[in-house]
């Protein structure tokens, strides 16, 4: 390589349930630098959670978030003419990333009012292994395992 890896920057604990995962999420979640607009979603959105699960909030919301992060993806190689959709493992840090935009896209995309509403349906729909999200994750790993005979060209 030529360049040196670049310092993985720390990442500070949310304010209210004093979590780092809590943070890197609300920065996945955040628009135009607005990051108390983004925490004041993601409490909302913990709130609801609370109230119709019954449970610690957090602890539904990481399930969730478990449930939707992908253990392999495909990636497209281009061998002698044809393109192959070969499928590998990702690590970790990448499948967190993964997961948690997967949970912002599609609760984004969700036909609730509030924003706040639209996360805690999703990560609800998340947790009890069902909604887009979780499709999404079945939908990569139902695509690996028909690509798997190509896994020799993996790189």
């Amino acid at each position: 390589m030529r360049k040196a890896k670049p310092k993985i920057r720390i990442t500070l604990p949310d304010p209210k349930f004093g979590d780092e995962l809590v943070t890197k999420f609300v920065n996945n979640m955040m628009y135009a630098g607005k990051k108390s607009t983004a925490y004041r979603i993601f409490y909302e959105a913990m709130e609801i959670v609370a109230e119709r699960s019954k449970e610690n909030p957090v602890d539904v919301w990481k399930k969730g978030l478990a449930n939707v992060t992908p253990a392999v993806e495909v990636r497209s190689r281009r061998i002698g003419g044809a393109t192959f959709q070969i499928p590998s493992e990702i690590r970790a840090s990448r499948k967190m990333s993964i997961g948690m935009k997967n949970l912002i896209s599609f609760s984004r995309k969700r036909h609730e009012k509030t924003m706040g509403q639209k996360l805690a349906g999703e990560i609800l729909a998340a947790y009890k292994e069902e909604g887009s999200a979780f499709k999404r994750k079945e939908d990569t790993h139902r695509m690996a395992e028909a690509n798997k005979a190509f896994s020799h060209f993996r790189f």
